[in-house]
Parts: C-alpha cells; sequence; structure tokens
C-alpha cells in the first residue's frame, strides 16, 4: 500500500492539500466532516459542527449563545482506481481540518480550514493507455510513470445571525488555494492528432507546435534543402511533478463566498439551503524552469546530421513553465430537509446541484519554453517558443440526493447512516485514466460518543461501489491500432473528529 505523498496539513502555514477523486461527487467530497459523511452527505438543515462552513454557514445558528466550539478532525479515502487491468498505487489519502466557532447573543462567527477536494492516481508505467502508436504507426512503450494530484483546499471564515428563533442566515467568506501535479504521457498519433488532424480529444497550437510541424517538413528546409529533420514522432510526455512533502509543482490562489439560511417550519421540521459561488482562482503556474516537455523522435540522415550525429531516435527534452488557465471550481447551490421524528429518530434528506458543465469544459494548459535550453544541441529549435494544449472534458452538471438518519441509543451514543446518489458527470467519451471521477453511489454510517458535556468524539465511513466504464481513446477509428480504455473505480474512506465546547 502507497500513501500519496502530498495529502496532509501544513498548520504553520495554513495549507491542506487534498488530491482526491474518491468517494466523492465528481471532485467534491461526497460528505464534509464524519457527522455529515455518516449520513450521506447530508448537512443543510441540522448541526453538523464546524464543517458547516463548508456546508451551510446558517446552521451554526443551533449553537447556544455564550458558547464556543473547537474541532480537529482527520480523514482517509483508500481509493481502488484501475485502468486496463493495471491498478493505481495511490492508496490512501489523509486528510486534516479543524475549526472553530463561538457565539455571542444572536451571531455565531469563527474560522475553518479543510480540503474541498481535487482528484489523483499514480501508475508506475503505461500500460494504462493500453496501445500507445508513434505517427509512424510503429508501437511504442516508454515504460513512464503516469500521475495527477489536483488538491483544493479553503480557509474559510463563516458568520450566522439569528433574524428570528426561527430563522437563520449565514455566509462564508473563503480563501483558496490550488495545486496540481502531473505526469502524462501522449503517443505521438495523438499528440500529432491534436496538431493537425481531426482534434478529436485536443487541440494544440502555437509557435512551438509549428515548429514541430516544420521540423518534419522537409519543404521548411530546417536541416538542408527538400530535407525533413524528423520523420516521425513516437510520443510526447508532459512532467511537472514537485517531489517532496508538502510541495506541488503548479500552484494558485483566489477566493470564493457562500450564503444560506435555515427555517425552523415547526417544532419538528427544518428547512435549509445554501449556494456556493464559483471560484475566482488564478492560473496555476509552476516556476520558470518547472516543467518539462519530452518527445521522442525518429531523425532523418539530415536530421541526424544537423544534430552532431545523433543516433536515429533521439528523446528530446524541452524546459520551461507551465501554466493552467481558469481552473476553477463549480457554483453548486442545494436545499435540504431534517425532522426529529421523537426524541431518538431524526431524518434529513438534502439535493444539490454542481455545475461542472461551467468550469470542466477544458482543461487547458500552456507550455513556455525557456529561452536557454540545457540541451541546446538537441532542443535549439524550441527555446522560448510556447504551446497551448487544449484537453476536452464536457463535464455535465451533477445531481446529487442525500439521505440520511439518526438513533440516539441513549445519552451518550448517537447511532448514523446514510446514502448518497448522484449521476456520472464525466461522458465516457473522454473520461481520461488519470482524471477517473466517475463515482455514483456512496453508502454510509458513523456513530457520535459523548465523554462528557464538553468533549466527543465522531466518525464515519463511506462505501463508494466499483464503477467501470470505457472511452474512447482510438477516436472513433482516427487512430488505427488503438484501443479504448476500460477505466474503473471505486473505494472505501472514513473520517473522525474530536470537539469540545467551551
Amino acid at each position: 500500500m502507497k500513501t500519496n505523498r502530498i495529502v496532509a496539513s501544513l498548520f504553520a502555514t495554513g495549507m491542506i492539500a487534498t488530491p482526491l477523486a474518491y468517494a466523492t461527487n465528481g471532485m467534491n467530497l461526497a460528505g464534509y466532516g464524519p457527522v455529515s459523511e455518516s449520513m450521506g452527505g447530508v448537512s443543510m438543515a441540522y448541526d453538523n459542527g464546524v464543517a458547516v462552513a463548508i456546508n451551510n454557514p446558517a446552521t451554526l445558528g443551533f449553537m447556544a449563545s455564550g458558547t464556543s466550539r473547537l474541532d480537529v478532525a482527520l480523514g482517509d479515502l483508500m481509493p481502488d482506481a484501475a485502468s486496463q487491468g493495471t491498478k493505481s498505487s495511490a492508496t490512501n489519502f489523509f486528510m486534516p481540518a479543524f475549526g472553530y466557532v463561538q457565539k455571542n447573543d444572536k451571531l455565531a462567527y469563527g474560522v475553518g480550514m479543510m480540503g474541498q477536494g481535487g482528484m489523483g492516481t499514480q501508475y508506475s508505467d503505461s500500460s494504462i493507455f493500453g496501445t500507445l502508436i508513434g505517427t509512424g504507426g510503429v508501437v511504442v512503450d516508454p515504460g513512464l510513470e503516469n500521475m495527477s494530484e489536483v488538491g483544493v483546499m479553503r480557509v474559510m471564515l463563516p458568520l450566522a445571525y439569528n433574524m428570528t428563533d426561527n430563522f437563520t442566515i449565514g455566509g462564508s467568506i473563503d480563501y483558496v488555494s490550488a495545486g496540481m501535479d502531473v505526469q502524462w504521457l501522449m503517443d505521438g498519433a495523438h499528440f500529432m492528432d491534436s496538431a493537425g488532424g481531426s482534434f478529436t480529444f485536443a487541440q494544440a497550437s502555437g509557435d512551438l507546435v509549428q515548429t514541430i510541424g516544420m521540423a518534419m517538413t522537409p519543404a521548411a528546409s530546417m536541416c538542408g534543402a527538400g530535407a525533413a529533420c524528423i520523420n516521425r514522432v513516437d510520443y510526447g510526455y508532459f512532467d511537472f511533478n514537485k517531489s517532496g512533502t508538502f510541495a506541488q509543482a503548479a500552484k494558485g490562489t483566489g477566493y470564493a463566498h457562500n450564503v444560506g439560511f435555515t427555517f425552523k417550519a415547526n417544532p419538528k421540521l427544518t428547512i435549509g439551503a445554501v449556494y456556493h459561488s464559483k471560484t475566482r482562482l488564478g492560473d496555476m503556474k509552476t516556476s520558470s524552469n518547472g516543467a518539462t516537455m519530452s518527445m521522442q523522435v525518429g531523425l532523418t540522415a539530415a536530421g541526424q546530421g544537423a544534430f552532431g550525429g545523433a543516433p536515429a531516435t533521439v528523446e528530446m527534452p524541452v524546459t520551461g513553465q507551465v501554466t493552467i488557465k481558469d481552473f476553477q471550481w463549480p457554483e453548486t447551490y442545494g436545499f435540504g430537509l431534517a425532522y426529529e421524528v421523537d426524541d431518538q429518530w431524526n431524518v434529513m434528506a438534502d439535493f444539490k446541484r454542481i455545475k461542472w458543465a461551467q468550469v470542466m469544459k477544458n482543461f487547458t494548459m500552456n507550455f513556455h519554453a525557456s529561452d536557454i535550453q540545457a540541451n541546446a544541441t538537441l532542443t535549439n529549435f524550441f527555446g522560448g517558443k510556447s504551446m497551448d494544449f487544449v484537453y476536452y472534458q464536457n463535464w455535465k452538471d451533477q445531481e446529487v440526493i442525500q439521505l440520511g438518519a439518526s438513533y440516539k441509543l441513549d445519552d451518550s451514543l448517537t447511532l448514523r447512516f446514510g446514502g448518497n446518489f448522484a449521476n456520472n458527470p464525466i461522458p465516457d467519451d473522454y473520461v481520461s485514466p488519470l482524471f477517473p471521477a466517475v463515482m455514483r453511489n456512496h453508502y454510509t454510517a458513523g456513530a457520535g460518543y459523548k465523554f462528557s458535556k464538553n468533549d466527543s468524539v465522531d466518525g464515519s465511513f463511506v462505501y463508494a461501489p466499483k464503477v467501470t466504464v470505457k472511452n474512447n481513446w482510438s477516436m472513433n477509428g482516427n487512430i488505427p491500432g488503438a484501443n479504448n480504455q476500460e477505466i474503473s473505480l471505486g473505494g472505501m474512506g472514513w473520517q473522525v473528529m474530536y470537539s469540545h465546547l467551551f
């Protein structure tokens, strides 16, 4: 079992990275905080701890005046991801969080910090793609690692105010930080299709792409009159993966907000609703030399001469900067009901709509080559040039139904269970082994135990059955010999939280 290296907190700097695509609604967690998660993620209309800052801040109004609350939590997501029968080795994602809230008279306010979501996989070689084909039709297998780590965290400043005894409004201003690491192999056939073929799954443009085309065109005379430099492209490989704990190669920051309310319709029924804005994140960027785009190409005789007697097949690593453009977390809205059946039973239901289609239409990346290359003999054509790469995703909006119930066994112990049911937001044709957020259903359970009047522990467990899909890697037959990839994802997870009331 391999523990993902960047899923941890650095409390000194307020950073929590959470790359995951497991036990999730798209890239969102199925539930935030163990109380919510143990009941299918329901959170709109009852008190579920400081995690309400990311759920519905208005529920902070349920706190008693003159009290304060501290929550410290830890979660672990345990995915089971595979492509073409090869399992991802990213099998544990540890996720800490904490928050503090106090209430004076009708006003509750505080601070919280937690990971919101992301995605992540790790494969030791290229077997996850099935057959890889160069532009010359030759099958290639470079054996390179492929991985993705996307993490989004929030520092939240929630506020709630009891307008009346039955109606509360609340909201939060959030600082948002996002980071990404990627190692991504693309065979020559797909790379060149994106640069000037059918553009079925991606589109590459820019003067760096034009230079590759010129090197393959005899009329361009880059290697002498009437002589091409390159006769094929075997593969391209994007690598921006910063090793070390708490590190991500591409980073960006921004802000977001949410606003919600709760209304106690009668002594037993409470209604709640919330709106989360789309984030305003700046572009995520690596350092100026923090990324590499490597290409393995075949050289013509003229190309071998131009590159100082290079062999017929060479790898050309180009260093530079990657910019992930306009990566945002989606607008979300939801509403829910909480009903107190009797002194022991409570039942709850929420509905959420997550507007992935607004923000996950394309994955847009710019690679800008450094002016000076370390291996100038092979890469002097590319210095200072750029490539824009647009990878189509075409996610759909996601509707989530969350159902939960709690049973108070005695004054100390409460049992909880629930379910979380949603559509898969990623069209089968566009799903990638590196971004497999195809989860649909989750089944949850948990418990809360009060050690004293002021101290308690809550825990949750979630199980998500495996979902298997097949994409369109052959691009409707445009890449002869390529086989469509079968991708599967399932998993489990848990959260535990200690709470203290002051």
